[in-house]
């Protein structure tokens, strides 16, 4: 009998990128993408540094949590770490556009929590009863549906990030994987 965490995390992922880089048009696209999926979505850091030669350098971390039921919801944490940060304007269409010149460093994190909401965990009887409800009526789905759901989601939102900062081929190995096409 296994007993299952209530925290479920899954492999980091990372987007590592040195140049030009549009940081507001990056923002707009991962919050777009997060509540077209009914995340709901919130900055909870935001660092800057007093820059230095070199250019400024900032920490930023997003939270997003989605609910899909009344057992287990979704969590996908966004660290970005820029650094040698300038500011420089560039001529694209005829049209001025402010990007900036730097190192980014995007970590991306999800979990999949079950028992959110605590309603299992009171006593001890409860926590049996969670124990016997996770090995033996839900357990495929953990195993097999709620974290991989998650991680592919994951992927494809890593895959929407290096598509936007050009670094990505026109497809990846689980891009339509349940039907997450956009």
């Amino acid at each position: 009998m296994v007993n299952f965490p209530q925290v479920i995390p899954n492999p980091e992922l990372m987007v590592r990128y040195t140049g030009v880089l549009d940081l507001d048009g990056l923002y707009r696209v991962i919050v777009q993408w997060l509540k077209a999926r009914r995340y709901w979505f919130h900055e909870t850091t935001y660092k800057h540094k007093v820059p230095s030669p070199f250019g400024a350098e900032e920490q930023i971390r997003f939270r997003a949590e989605r609910k899909c039921s009344e057992y287990y919801k979704h969590d996908i944490t966004i660290m970005f770490h820029i650094w040698d940060q300038v500011p420089v304007e560039i001529i694209e269409e005829g049209k001025k556009q402010k990007l900036i010149k730097a190192k980014v460093e995007i970590v991306i994190q999800s979990t999949c929590t079950l028992d959110y909401q605590n309603k299992f965990g009171k006593t001890p009887l409860m926590r049996m009863l969670r124990t016997f409800f996770q090995n033996y009526i839900i357990r495929e789905k953990i195993e097999n549906i709620w974290g991989d759901e998650l991680y592919y989601r994951t992927i494809k939102l890593q895959a929407v990030i290096k598509d936007f900062i050009n670094m990505h081929t026109k497809s990846h190995e689980y891009e339509n994987y349940m039907g997450d096409t956009g």
